[in-house]
């Protein structure tokens, strides 16, 4: 199998599945030869700053001398993002191996419970980290939580960034509902760490760990505050950031029985912490300034906003916007057009996308006299926009990582792999073949 063939059978696979259960994750796992029972992990869910607080982690860990493994998801440019140690992304070698070492246990499923793309490789990615040795793993959910097929593991620590509403169709549609899937990942007796402050919804991890007698330590506000973090330069830019550099901190200290890392370790690990399209400021050729940033939903939007305002007073952007129709993009909207000087909104080269015309009378509502262009892509809005001194692009990491593939920005080249990140709900009749 090549490299090629192994991605066009993942996707094959659709990555979301008719329903989230820990069946065939574990089945998998099991017949892979259960490599999750010889590795340690740190387990991440969350609504926003996952992957921002488990960069945070992989580099503490890193900085303290262990091999660190890394399991995050969507990727921008390549699948490769998703599996990485000592933040290398696994070669396509690796992944053509594994994949063709897992076909044969593939081919036992049933047809109508085949697993699909996310415990596809989340199992290769348990495998991969036991054959490269990792002395730990940071592993994010996909989605939610309680039945993501991430949460096979026991790990050391379940940490919870923060409940907001995004994936209401799966999660639920209040922030009880929402928290009672996350806080899915929180087992008995093993410590859990949590910066969530929305009381109704800190309430139900609060009530979760209580009956799985699991130590919860939260975070709040004032721990920004810690002198471990006064005076660190941060490379990840936002208030919010810092709180998610404080609760990698506390997760750290928890930890330390366990795992050994001093607070000059700590404080390396965090001056040092790389996780692109996370308002990313970029400069090009022109002068031009841009910020990219992966916000798709109304919190990570809110962050945006105060992230702008904070950085670039006074200096309104052009704003370039695509998102998912499956988002509550209209409040998005709300949030966004009041600080452009002008927008342009996109389709994202997904099946999944909004319609810019759909976009465009809610952007001029929030900002009257506001000049909105609806584009027929990126590359149009891109160019139109290369005048601008200051330029947002937002609204969606498929859409960010178009984005990166375009400026040139993608530090793994062109590889044309967001397909994967669609969401493909499997059913019965959905037929497999292996290449």
């Amino acid at each position: 199998m090549t490299y090629s063939e192994a991605i066009q059978f993942l996707y094959r696979m659709g990555w979301f599945g008719a329903k989230l259960a820990l069946d065939n994750p574990r089945r998998l796992a099991a017949l892979a030869g259960s490599p999750q029972e010889r590795l340690r992990f740190v387990h991440v869910a969350g609504t926003n700053g996952k992957g921002s607080t488990c960069a945070m982690l992989e580099s503490i860990y890193r900085a303290a001398g262990l091999r660190v493994g890394l399991y995050t998801s969507p990727h921008l440019v390549s699948f490769r993002e998703r599996i990485q140690v000592n933040r290398e992304l696994i070669s396509e070698a690796a992944v053509t191996t594994l994949l063709d070492s897992l076909l044969p246990h593939l081919a036992s499923f049933p047809q109508e419970a085949h697993p699909t793309f996310f415990e596809i490789v989340t199992v290769m990615a348990l495998r991969h980290f036991e054959q490269m040795g990792c002395d730990l793993v940071i592993w994010e959910t996909g989605l939610g939580g309680r039945l993501d097929a991430t949460n096979i593991v026991t790990p050391l620590a379940s940490v919870i960034t923060n409940i907001q509403f995004d994936h209401e169709k799966w999660l639920g549609h209040t922030l009880p509902e929402i928290a009672r899937e996350k806080a899915g990942i929180i087992k008995p007796g093993i410590p859990a760490v949590t910066a969530t402050d929305a009381p109704e919804a800190l309430a139900v991890i609060c009530e979760t760990a209580a009956r799985e007698r699991a130590p919860l330590r939260v975070v709040a506000w004032p721990d920004v505050c810690d002198p471990l973090l006064e005076g660190l330069a941060l490379p990840l830019l936002g208030d919010h950031q810092r709180l998610n550099a404080a609760l990698a901190v506390a997760v750290a200290r928890e930890l330390r029985a366990q795992i050994s890392v001093s607070d000059t370790q700590i404080r390396q690990g965090l001056s040092t912490v790389s996780w692109p399209g996370r308002f990313q400021v970029a400069k090009r050729v022109s002068g031009q300034t841009l910020v990219l940033d992966g916000a798709h939903n109304p919190a990570g939007a809110e962050a945006l906003r105060a992230g702008l305002q904070k950085y670039f007073p006074g200096q309104p952007p052009v704003v370039v916007l695509g998102v998912m129709k499956d988002k509550d993009w209209t409040s998005m909207c709300r949030l966004l057009a009041p600080l452009a000087h002008s927008m342009f909104l996109c389709p994202v080269a997904s099946e999944r996308t909004a319609n810019p015309a759909e976009l465009a009378p809610v952007c001029q509502a929030a900002h009257p006299g506001l000049e909105v262009t609806i584009c027929g892509g990126l590359e149009e809005a891109l160019s139109r926009a290369s005048g601008a001194p200051l330029t947002v692009v937002t609204g969606s990491l498929h859409f960010l990582g178009e984005a990166m593939e375009a400026l040139g920005l993608s530090p793994v080249g062109a590889q044309h792999e967001r397909q994967l990140n669609e969401w493909q709900p499997r059913s019965a009749s959905t037929r497999v073949v292996a290449p």
